[in-house]
């Protein structure tokens, strides 16, 4: 039996990875999955759904009045869709089932959050988009509402900055 060095594996591992990295890169091969079926309930009343997302850069964040980093982390939010929301670039922060909706509200409010903000109040957001547990947790989708990043903290906005310039610039 002749057995394989380890500077072979090596090679052989490497090559796979870089198939992989190639085949990432090809158009329509970027590895995204499609963004879960969901129902957002916005703090007016009014629904929005994962296909309403289509067409736009959207990012979606689960956080909670509570988290603390989630209210360090929401005046880059803001920013970022300012920066960004004439060029076809959206977001949704979508409030956790255990905050309560009127804390939801009195922060949306005195912060002026100019974003759609919704309560999963039962928590099938949450669990359609992976369980979400943590906070903040957040999406970036693209036009063809796939996700194509996802964040577990604070995001590197200056990084975050750049994927949303190349996917807005995606046609």
């Amino acid at each position: 039996m002749k057995l394989t060095s380890s500077r072979t594996v090596c090679r052989m591992a490497l090559a796979g990875v870089l198939a992989l990295a190639a085949l990432a890169s090809l158009p329509g091969c970027t590895g995204a999955q499609a963004a879960p079926e969901s129902t957002f309930v916005l703090l007016d009343g009014s629904k929005k759904t994962t296909a309403d997302l289509k067409g736009k850069v959207t990012l979606v964040n689960f956080w909670a009045t509570s988290c603390v980093t989630c209210v360090a982390e929401m005046p880059k939010v803001i920013s970022t869709y300012n920066k960004y929301k004439s060029q076809g670039y959206d977001t949704v922060a979508v409030a956790m089932s255990y905050d309560p909706p009127s804390y939801v509200v009195n922060y949306a409010q005195t912060r002026q959050l100019p974003f759609k903000v919704a309560i999963d109040n039962t928590g099938a957001v949450a669990k359609a988009w992976g369980d979400v547990q943590l906070t903040p947790t957040t999406y970036l989708v693209n036009k063809r509402g796939e996700i194509v990043k996802q964040y577990v903290g604070e995001p590197d906005f200056a990084a975050l900055h750049l994927l949303i310039e190349r996917l807005l610039a995606e046609t």
